[in-house]
């Protein structure tokens, strides 16, 4: 159930940019007497990342305190969370024996308990367990030859939510060859936990971004919204442009991390329920209350396409682009298409 998130790139007076699959941007003649102060972060989840805070010119120590804060709570997560970390609680837990009881913090019962619910809530397609079918298939890109029939099956049968327990103090695993992947869900925590740290620091405005994924609150200094451009799935440049107020903006595509196997394109997105790559969607974008919501959805619907839309929590939007370069299919939901101001070209 691998993950790719949407470009980002801050461009604010020529300061900034980030690589990713969208950007956000500020605009407005009548700027009220606040600045943009941002932070680059290198080497975190994988990936980079950037924290802005928006601050009146006399608050800028303020703003300094609030992005280090923030920058800290990223790398906390990295360290309490990460499945690729091999002191991590989670590290542990992969590497635990059978019905060994693993003690786990309070983020990370919380952050299992959100996965298990979501793959019910999904119907099933979105699976932190499935973690042995995304290493077989990593595997097989990295050899060139297509996994056979039987060892899909023997990898889904290795690790599913059946071989899990989880408890009032960690999680127990009824088989040792369980293991979990939060590549589509611990991104969203990391942001939402960061943009809380800056959302209650004081300043008027903040915005996290890990990998093109983000999240914020606020006002940008110049102007009523955030603005984020959503990268086409088939060509250079954007397909139009999010204005938010507030939230979060996760996007999932296939469009760029893939697999070539034999001639053919294999997505990086697994389906749990068959073992094999999603082929519904070229690109998702969601909108959320929250990361961690925006994150779990653009998971969900690169698997279930535009037959997800029924699935969709109250207050979840999305948008979904299915087909190829020279045939492609445009499906939204209401509210994502009153936010978004297509690219005329």
């Amino acid at each position: 159930m691998g993950r790719q998130s949407l470009w980002g790139t801050i461009l604010l007076l020529g300061l900034l940019a980030l690589v990713g699959l969208g950007m956000w941007k500020t605009g407005g003649r009548n700027a009220p007497p606040q600045v943009l102060m941002p932070r680059r972060i290198e080497g975190v989840m994988g990936t980079d990342a950037t924290l802005a805070v928006v601050l009146h010119p006399n608050d800028r120590l303020l703003g300094a305190d609030a992005l280090q804060e923030a920058e800290q709570s990223l790398r906390d997560a990295e360290a309490e969370l990460s499945t690729w970390i091999h002191r991590s609680e989670l590290g542990r837990l992969n590497r635990a024996k059978a019905t060994v009881e693993v003690p786990l913090s309070a983020h990370a019962r919380q952050l299992l308990q959100t996965a298990r619910r979501a793959h019910r809530e999904t119907g099933g397609v979105f699976d932190i367990t499935c973690r042995p079918v995304i290493e077989l298939w990593r595997t097989a890109g990295q050899r060139k030859q297509l996994p056979t029939d039987d060892q899909i099956a023997a990898a889904q049968n290795e690790s599913n939510w059946g071989t899990f327990e989880l408890t009032d103090r960690g999680a127990k695993k009824r088989k040792p060859t369980a293991r979990v992947d939060l590549g589509g869900i611990a991104k969203g925590y990391a942001i939402d936990q960061a943009l809380g740290v800056l959302s209650r620091s004081g300043i008027a405005g903040g915005l996290v971004n890990i990998g093109g994924d983000l999240a914020c609150f606020g006002h940008p200094p110049a102007g009523e919204a955030w603005e984020v451009d959503v990268q086409h799935p088939f060509r250079d440049g954007p397909f139009g442009t999010l204005q938010i107020a507030g939230g979060a903006v996760c996007t999932s595509g296939n469009y760029r991390r893939f697999t070539e196997i034999d001639g053919r394109r294999y997505s990086h997105i697994i389906d749990p329920r068959t073992g094999r790559p999603a082929e519904q969607t070229a690109s998702v974008t969601v909108l959320a209350d929250s990361a961690l919501t925006a994150d779990i959805w653009a998971t969900a619907l690169s698997i279930l396409g535009t037959d997800g839309f029924g699935r969709l929590p109250a207050g979840v939007e999305a948008m979904v682009i299915e087909g190829d370069r020279d045939d492609y299919r445009v499906h939204a939901t209401g509210v994502f298409w009153q936010q978004l101001q297509r690219n005329s070209r």
